[in-house]
């Protein structure tokens, strides 16, 4: 008989909803907050999406089982560039595409079986959502952590808007893969510098995050130690502060370069000779990409102007120089051409002096006409003045010092992490809640007019470079909130990953009107249990954000927990044809489609079983086919088998069925363990194991009915419909889900150990201490290899051998 998938799977899906096996309990007992990371609905959903859902709700059912009250919630990141993105190549409203893709997606979730609670489903487009948005917004506006300055940003010109650091890798746009551009505007930034320490301090305390995330968020952040250092123009009222990891090597100075962007720069050069050259080489300069200023040849121009060592009052000439970024540090470098490899390239090619003021610490000397790069490497200070002779280590320490006394130098501590940019050019975001007035300046919106409500009569939302909301005049145009005069609104909407920095809050009280989550509601859930998806490139934008807008919420005395998530399990990605799904390559696995040929759990199975979740996998047509294949005998097994079953573990267990009930035990271990440390794919080849092994028992006792009745009772994270509809034909009621998870016996983990006799023509010459499953071929193989065995038969000549099962064997010489 074969499996039938559609029609089962109709009728367990229609048993689940009716009764509500998912609903979270508001008055958790043992609490277990199981998180995916919610998605983008700029389409139907595919099978490489599903991926993260799948593994999600495999954990979720084993915990449901295991006694806990599970919350597992699901959403949509329903603003930003791929939701309108999506609506413009259709040429129809953001809104419309948007909430016609969430509609559809919810079907295609719906029909993988999924445990979500559909009651608390989130959509961040939508007013009563995005109104908490904007109140997170004004928090962080009255704690001091948004403010507004012009800046040099990145720039997409396909998506044309604003990017923040994040979301450009290898200086590309994150979502359309186009060379971003820098352009100087005004815009919004979260102060999330302030949090840098507590960021950095707060991965101390990860233990269930995976090592590499937490490594890239410390690469991210940046820590550097070192000390600030005041440099003076010469003969011109400005100073500026230029940071070092290595005020060792300050007598090494012999010039100074600042970035092209530097907003000192144009006063600094104002009415010399050269600065029209200047202006000239920090436009071009400014064009470049971050790589370009980095990797290629480093060059520069002469300002014209000297600044004086505060060590030594020397006067070295001040570059502007592509290489110097003025993100990093103070936008100004101390040119150290003998002990920094930019600045010596720099100062070969402008024919600079360079001088050692850094020796290895063996005494080899540095021979400058004959150096062909740097030496970075600490060592031992020299041609140093007072402080010659001192190792590095000590010189840095010493030189800090006397330049805090002499009032020139202070120790610092410097991040590489910038503050977030949340201002975007875009019409399908959440409303930046600020007005502009004459009379008042800027005035944020009260929280009693929130939401700031994204107009839907707009028929040009088309990105040009300039916010589409600007040229909507019944939006732009406002009255005052002090004053009540005449004032303009933001253009601006917020970058969809604000959006997304909070969502895990509401899905513990979406529908509170009052406040984004109730004081009670988060203390009974939070922190995250387990948060499951995403890859390495979210380390530094939503892990890194949503860690951030935790510790604000804390601080502000609305959540109790300053670390958002206590387990993270990132995912690798599944792929068809060797490359990542999408619908451009055509390599899409719709959900809808797969699953009305070959039914939900025939796509779960698959999922799960084509390697370990962290890695890579590849969607095979062969991967399908193994599973419909273990389907179709799990289902012969037990239908064939009916009254085989046996539902109670047994007390006595014969001898000859010993073994068969140790692997039983030893098969719940397994898929326990597996299931509590995500490696679903051998979980699931122990069931194969268990199948087979259920198929070539030919004695159908107590024992091998309570291994099909074990067997059912595993298969069902993974294949619950099929699972479900096994437990019924057995006679149960209800669902597994509603069941708790067997337990192993200890005491029949482990193998017995049976002791075989050898024997050489009936006297006795060895034996053999064996576990597991013992054949008569096992034995003899390993019986000739025993060297008491093969002392004894050299030479000679096997006429025969005699075996009585488990306990002798006979070698007739």
């Amino acid at each position: 008989m074969k499996y039938q998938p559609c029609e089962v799977e109709k009728k367990w899906q229609k048993y689940w909803h009716d009764k509500r096996i998912f609903a979270t309990n508001p008055k958790p007992k043992k609490k277990f907050y199981n998180l995916v990371m919610f998605a983008y609905p700029s389409g139907d959903i595919h099978l490489g999406h599903c991926k993260n859902y799948v593994i999600g709700d495999v954990y979720a059912r084993f915990k449901m089982r295991r006694g806990y009250d599970v919350l597992h919630p699901f959403g949509w990141d329903a603003f930003g560039l791929p939701a309108e993105n999506r609506a413009i190549q259709l040429g129809v409203h953001p809104e419309k595409s948007t909430m016609e893709n969430i509609r559809t997606s919810d079907q295609s979730l719906k029909l993988l079986g999924i445990s979500y609670d559909w009651d608390r489903e989130i959509i961040s487009c939508l007013p009563g959502y995005y109104k908490w948005t904007q109140w997170m917004f004004l928090l962080l506006h009255k704690r001091g952590l948004a403010y507004k300055k012009q800046a040099h940003v990145n720039w997409c010109p396909s998506c044309q808007t604003v990017l923040a650091n994040e979301q450009v890798t290898e200086e590309k746009c994150y979502r359309c893969n186009t060379p971003t551009e820098k352009r100087k505007l005004d815009q919004w930034f979260f102060k999330i510098t302030a949090y840098a320490e507590r960021l950095l301090k707060g991965l101390e305390r990860l233990d269930g995050w995976q090592e590499n995330m937490k490594i890239i968020q410390r690469n991210w952040i940046g820590r550097s130690e070192g000390c600030d250092i005041a440099f003076k123009i010469a003969d011109k009222d400005f100073k500026f502060k230029v940071f070092t990891t290595r005020p060792d090597t300050i007598f090494g100075v012999t010039f100074m370069s600042i970035a092209p962007e530097h907003p000192m720069l144009s006063d600094i050069t104002k009415g010399t000779p050269n600065e029209t050259a200047v202006r000239q080489y920090a436009r071009e300069a400014t064009k470049k990409t971050e790589i370009e200023r980095m990797e290629k040849e480093k060059d520069g121009v002469f300002t014209g102007c000297y600044v004086i060592n505060p060590i030594n009052g020397e006067k070295v000439p001040l570059f502007v120089a592509d290489y110097v970024l003025s993100e990093y540090g103070s936008g100004v470098v101390m040119g150290v051409p003998a002990h920094d490899e930019r600045d010596f390239q720099f100062a070969r090619k402008y024919d600079l002096p360079i001088r050692v003021v850094i020796t290895p610490p063996d005494d080899s000397k540095l021979n400058i006409t004959s150096m062909t790069s740097a030496y970075e490497e600490p060592g031992i200070m020299i041609n140093s003045g007072k402080f010659t002779g001192m190792k590095s280590k000590d010189g840095i320490e010493a030189v800090t010092k006397f330049g805090a006394e002499q009032g020139w130098s202070k120790p610092c501590v410097h991040y590489r992490i910038k503050d977030w940019l949340i201002s975007r050019q875009r019409y399908w975001g959440a409303p930046i809640p600020i007005v502009y007035c004459e009379k008042c300046g800027t005035v944020p919106v009260p929280e009693d007019s929130l939401p700031v409500l994204l107009p839907k009569d707009i028929t040009d939302y088309i990105p040009r470079g300039t916010s589409p909301l600007g040229g909507v005049a019944s939006f732009i145009n406002t009255t005052c909130p002090m004053c009540g005069g005449k004032a303009k609104r933001d253009p601006d909407t917020m970058d969809t990953f604000v959006c997304s920095s909070w969502y895990f809050l509401r899905y513990l009280d979406p529908k509170n009107d009052h406040e984004f989550c109730s004081r009670k509601n988060a203390d009974t859930w939070l922190p995250i249990d387990q948060y499951t998806g995403g890859t390495s490139e979210h380390a530094t934008g939503h892990l890194i954000y949503f860690r951030f807008f935790t510790k604000v919420l804390s601080d502000a005395g609305y959540i109790s927990v300053d670390e958002p998530v206590v387990n993270l399990f990132n995912l690798g990605m599944l792929l068809k044809d060797g490359e990542k799904m999408s619908s451009s390559k055509g390599n899409l696995v719709p959900v809808r489609q797969f699953i009305e040929k070959h039914g939900a759990d025939v796509a779960r199975l698959t999922l799960l079983f084509a390697a370990p979740p962290e890695r890579e996998s590849e969607w095979t047509d062969e991967g399908v086919t193994g599973s419909e294949r273990f389907m179709n005998r799990a289902y012969r097994l037990v239908v064939d088998n009916k009254t085989s079953v046996s539902k109670n573990k047994p007390t006595k267990i014969p001898v000859d069925e010993e073994s068969l009930f140790i692997r039983i035990n030893q098969i719940i271990a397994k898929v326990t363990g597996d299931l509590e440390t995500f490696k679903f794919n051998t979980a699931i080849a122990a069931l194969w194991e268990l199948l087979n092994e259920l198929y070539a028992c030919n004695n159908k006792s107590t024992v091998y009915g309570y291994g099909i009745y074990t067997f059912v009772h595993l298969l069902s994270p993974f294949a619950p419909h099929l699972a479900d509809e096994l437990w019924s034909l057995i006679g149960e009621k209800g669902s597994l889900s509603e069941q708790k998870w067997l337990e192993y016996d200890k005491a029949y983990l482990k193998d017995r150990t049976t002791t075989i006799v050898l024997q050489i023509n009936g006297r006795v010459r060895s034996h053999l201490e064996m576990e597991g499953e013992i054949t008569e071929a096992k034995v003899k193989d390993l019986a000739l290899k025993d060297a008491r065995i093969q002392r004894h038969i050299k030479d000679k000549k096997i006429k025969k051998t005699i075996y009585v099962p488990k306990k002798i064997l006979n070698i007739v010489v």
